[in-house]
Order: structure tokens, then C-alpha cells, then sequence
């Protein structure tokens, strides 16, 4: 793995979930080209332990947190020690009740009200002025 600079996210619960899927997909494959639908739903239900087994193992730390991993923990058989506390941004911890949230531009609140410079201010997408309902409100003269 040292010809490359970058993690290619080669994991236990990854390559588990592959094989998996694999057979699933290859009894609904098997079952459109027989026309067996105890074929399909054989393989739709393995197509489902699938994820929750793939789940499963991300979850124990056999998986891989989103993002770059440091190039300490690239290999197969390394462990993911923050899995108990969930991976910031990490759907499948969020499923399972585990997780930090991931701090960015989005999760940052923002100001309650804000101006556009025209001395109205906007609450939400509510107008804050006065007047009726047909009071001019919009920049620059009617």
C-alpha cells in the first residue's frame, strides 16, 4: 500500500458488505432471469443483511469514519477507536444514536434577523415592516 498518497477506505466491514452483496445481487440476478420471485426476495433479503451487517461492523470499529483516515490507520486490519462515540458527519452513527456533530459552515447558526441595508429586516423569510397588506415593502419607489 505504499505506492500512493491516498486511503483508498479498504475495510473489514467494507469488504464484508461486498461479498455479501454480492450474493444478494446474484440471487435477484438469478431470479429476473428465471422469473423466480422466491429467487427475488431470497436475494432481496440477503441485499438487506447486507447492510445491516456492513452497519454492524462499522459500528464495532471495523469500518471507516468519512474522510482521510492518517496514513497510520490505512491498513485493513486497524481498528477504529473513536467508533463508540460515532464519527462527526457519520450517518450510520447518527442512525444508531452514537455521534459528535460534524461542526460546519451549515451547522453554525446564524443571525436571527438580518438587514439588506434598505432599514427593513428580515426574520426568517418573514418581512418585519409596517403597514397593510399592500404597503410598498420593496426597494426604491413604485
Amino acid at each position: 500500500m505504499a505506492g500512493h498518497g491516498y486511503d483508498e477506505g479498504h475495510t473489514i466491514a467494507g469488504w464484508t458488505g461486498v461479498a455479501i452483496v454480492a450474493v444478494g445481487g446474484s440471487a435477484v440476478g438469478v431470479g429476473v432471469c428465471v422469473g423466480s420471485v422466491p429467487a427475488l426476495a431470497v436475494g432481496g433479503v440477503v441485499l438487506g443483511l447486507a447492510a445491516l451487517v456492513t452497519w454492524g461492523l462499522h459500528l464495532a470499529g471495523w469500518g471507516k469514519p468519512p474522510g482521510v483516515r492518517p496514513r497510520s490507520e490505512w491498513g485493513m486490519r486497524v481498528r477504529d477507536p473513536w467508533a463508540r462515540e460515532g464519527h462527526p458527519g457519520c450517518v450510520g452513527c447518527r442512525l444508531a444514536g452514537r455521534g459528535r456533530t460534524a461542526v460546519t459552515a451549515l451547522s453554525v447558526p446564524g443571525p436571527t434577523v438580518a438587514g439588506d441595508g434598505t432599514g427593513m429586516e428580515v426574520r426568517g423569510a418573514a418581512v418585519v415592516g409596517g403597514g397593510g397588506p399592500r404597503a410598498d415593502l420593496g426597494r426604491g419607489s413604485s
